[in-house]
């Protein structure tokens, strides 16, 4: 009969101990493996007190803290010990899944997690007081005060999900733990040297660099609630002083430096590395038209990487009831400190850069995307008053639409002022923004506006800071180059005429000039002209911002009131500036406007370009034909532009009318270069009036105007026509005659070439001055008579007229 031997069956208490000491590679009995730590004190102890030589859950703290305790060379620093713990555990947890006895099971796994709860809590403690364990070579002091944490390489391994510097991944959950079950106090001093370690790792890099690594760092610390008050709560949150300006706080808060992150080229100090100008637009007239959208790709694909993990960021903050506030003080301080970018001349030193206020522009339409739908069904939650009452944006400073600041004044200070006269609704929307109040402060002031409120307002500032001074930056430096190609052309052909050692020095200088502006020009172009949806967003929150602005007046419908609401007139000119400033830029773009909603643009253009009383600056009205013309089906390449002037009611009712009379207005315009800027303005305006005579329905209002208006606008409107005409006729003719003698002086090649360089090159340059000149006043009094022609065919009376005879 066969016998079968059985193995004695271990029980629980031998398990667990045997568990327990691959866990915490300890012993209490001697160990010949190098790598189990012998603790004979702690093993003599617990004879001493009548127990077993077991590990239990019992004794799991007092061993962990004996064997951190141990002072070897062998030993491991204590940081990644007690993460190696954590680690086996995780394992150790895997390998009794499936055991059958479910009481044993049940008791081992308490035991296993009580292991990894003090590893966690241990590395917690360790990182607060580094010296308690006998110091820690895997922790490094910086500045005496702060320290490179170990728990960074371990972030970075795993938002990057691999070895990250030969650092394997953290053990799942140790991170999660490490930050979610710690208190406030032990966390908060780990938490900022983290932050001021990933603000170091993307201080001066470009969008070329490893900025993405940080960044989603970043965005996991402030996943937890102790990480996002921590941010918020550190001293360079918000950089105070006497010395912070709009470039100190870029580059000194913790966020800053993120939003620094660009392929602008920043060139100053704060010079960002790689050089994206350099890497990818070097000698860009010799590249393949390949390898250019290959470099446009690649940075467009990076910068909407960052925008996306900065907003990602932002919102989880605003999300957070205990941090929203700070978030909002930081976007109201970053916006209040560059006021100043808004100017011509920009100081590169007191201002953030142009880099940051583009990322910040394509965040903040990132965080308006929910109130930009369709319908802009959230639009009667952006109260007007915000701009005259809130504490967080000087908004009352700016230049308004029609009333000057002591206008505003006196309106704010009058008894009884009634806070919308123009929306019936305003007390039930008041209801709904105290009832939706997102600010934590302790200000009453400020948490009567909603979120919604707040980020429009906040966006429309970032947006003129931004996007809107970025177009203007762009056009500058077209110019420039353009300006330095010219100069180039006439050096070189003096250089052949007659050499020099000083004209050689200027074409190499201007040659050096015109590859950096064009790299520039070239990084422009990939990060925001070759960004269709972010000049999308942009497009649709300025629809908002017109739609709301016209809300105030009553809504889309003519004639006007005759009296402009206050609220209106207050509101800041750049609000309108900026949209059309966006329209005429984007309506330059190859297929920018496609499945935009133009009709509410038209509607506002039609209502206002003909309304001092409403919209004071003469220059903002003229911007309103600037964008029709853009529209022109033959200007816009696009038949859906013809439906905005030949199928849209307001446009055949007022558009012709509004036209000739903001003609006859713009002949002053307040501004001392009045004369010659309303030659400008009128062809824009004649260009659009000789398209509309070509549409029948707009010929047949054009004729019933002449006959309404015979004695008022329109023979205004004849009469400057007629002035301009001769005027410009005359001009063009005597300057004929001035290019004709400079034509004979240059001619004469003998005489000219005796003359002194420097003389010969200021008269080629007025040469072509005078050229220029009188090509563009030509072109101008062909327009003006043209128009004469055209009009007076068909609508003779006004012309027989004794005040026109």
């Amino acid at each position: 009969m066969a016998t079968t031997s059985n193995k004695p069956q271990r029980s629980l208490q031998e398990i667990e101990d045997i568990i327990l000491r691959r866990i915490l590679s300890v012993s209490l009995a001697d160990s010949s493996d190098p790598r189990i730590f012998y603790l004979e004190m702690t093993a003599a102890e617990i004879l001493s007190e009548g127990k077993d030589l077991k590990l239990t859950r019992d004794l799991i703290e007092r061993v962990l803290i004996d064997r951190l305790s141990v002072q070897s060379p062998n030993a491991e620093p204590p940081f990644n010990y007690l993460l190696g713990c954590y680690r086996r555990a995780v394992d150790e947890l895997k390998k009794i899944a499936n055991m059958k006895d479910k009481n044993v099971k049940s008791e081992l796994e308490l035991s296993i997690k009580q292991v990894k709860k003090l590893s966690v809590s241990y590395c917690r403690i360790h990182l607060g007081n580094p010296d308690l364990f006998g110091g820690d070579s895997s922790v490094v002091r910086k500045n005496g005060n702060s320290n490179v944490s170990p728990v960074l390489p371990l972030i970075f391994a795993m938002v990057d999900g691999f070895n990250s510097g030969g650092i394997q991944p953290p053990p799942p959950g140790f991170l999660e733990e490490f930050f979610r079950e710690g208190d406030f106090d032990s966390l908060d001093p780990i938490l900022k040297g983290l932050y001021e370690d990933l603000r170091g790792n993307v201080l001066k890099v470009s969008v070329l660099g490893n900025f993405q690594q940080p960044l989603r760092a970043l965005l996991f610390l402030v996943s937890f609630n102790v990480g996002a008050k921590s941010l918020v709560s550190h001293k360079w949150w918000i950089p105070t002083g006497a010395y912070v300006n709009g470039r100190v706080i870029e580059m000194t808060s913790i966020l800053g430096p993120f939003f620094h992150v660009s392929a602008w080229p920043d060139n100053t100090i704060f010079k960002s590395e790689p050089d994206v100008g350099q890497q990818c637009f070097s000698d860009a007239t010799n590249h393949r038209p390949a390898d250019l959208l290959s470099s446009f790709t690649t940075i467009k694909t990076l910068v909407n990487n960052l925008y996306d993990g900065l907003a990602e960021v932002l919102l989880a903050l605003l999300k957070n009831g205990d941090t929203r506030e700070s978030v909002l003080q930081y976007l109201a301080e970053v916006i209040n400190r560059n006021a100043t970018r808004a100017h011509i001349q920009v100081d590169p030193l007191s201002c953030a850069s142009s880099g940051m206020f583009i990322n910040l522009s394509a965040v903040m339409l990132k965080l308006s995307e929910p109130f930009l739908d369709a319908n802009l069904s959230k639009r009667n939650k952006i109260d007007p008053n915000y701009v005259f009452h809130n504490n967080r944006l000087d908004l009352r400073g700016l230049t308004a639409l029609l009333s000057s600041s002591e206008e505003i004044t006196q309106w704010l200070n009058t008894p009884g002022k009634t806070d919308i006269s123009a929306q019936s609704n305003h007390v039930e929307n008041r209801l709904l923004q105290s009832q939706e109040a997102t600010s934590s402060g302790s200000s009453g002031e400020r948490s009567k506006y909603s979120f919604i409120c707040e980020c429009f307002f906040m966006t429309a500032r970032v947006l003129n800071l931004g996007l809107l001074k970025a177009f203007s930056d762009f056009k500058h430096l077209v110019q420039e180059i353009s300006r330095c190609e010219d100069m180039l052309s006439t050096f070189k052909a003096l250089q052949e005429q007659t050499p020099s050692q000083q004209l050689q020095q200027d074409i190499d200088r201007l040659q050096k000039d015109i590859e950096l502006y064009s790299q520039e020009k070239l990084c422009y172009e990939a990060q925001i002209l070759r960004d269709g949806a972010l000049i999308q967003r942009a497009l649709s929150f300025y629809r908002l911002m017109l739609v709301w602005l016209v809300s105030l007046v009553g809504g889309f419908k003519m004639p006007l009131p005759s009296t402009c609401p206050k609220e209106f007139a207050s509101m800041p000119e750049h609000f309108v500036e900026d949209a059309m400033e966006l329209i005429i830029f984007a309506s330059r773009i190859p297929k920018a406007l496609d499945g935009v909603l133009l009709d509410d643009f038209m509607n506002f253009i039609i209502m206002f370009m003909a309304s001092p009383t409403y919209i004071r600056n003469p220059y903002l009205r003229a911007k309103m034909v600037e964008v029709l013309n853009c529209w022109m089906p033959r200007r816009s390449g696009s038949s859906a532009t013809a439906s905005l002037f030949e199928g849209h009611q307001l446009s055949l009712e007022y558009l012709v009318r509004n036209l000739l009379k903001l003609y006859v207005d713009i002949e002053l315009t307040g501004s001392h270069t009045q004369f010659y800027d309303k030659f400008n303005i009128r062809h824009n305006i004649a260009e659009l009036l000789e398209y509309l005579w070509q549409v029948p329905s707009h010929r047949d209002i054009w004729r019933k105007i002449a006959k309404e208006e015979e004695k008022g606008v329109y023979l205004n409107f004849l009469n400057f026509l007629i002035n301009d005409s001769i005027y410009l006729l005359d001009e063009s003719l005597s300057k004929i005659l001035e290019l004709k003698g400079l034509e004979a002086e240059m001619s004469n090649t003998t005489e000219w070439e005796r003359r002194p360089a420097q003389e010969r090159q200021e008269r080629t340059r007025l040469f072509h001055s005078q050229e220029n000149i009188i090509r563009i006043d030509m072109q101008l009094a062909n327009e003006d008579v043209s128009m004469l022609t055209f009009t007076s065919e068909q609508i003779t009376a006004p012309f027989l007229l004794p005040e026109m005879v």
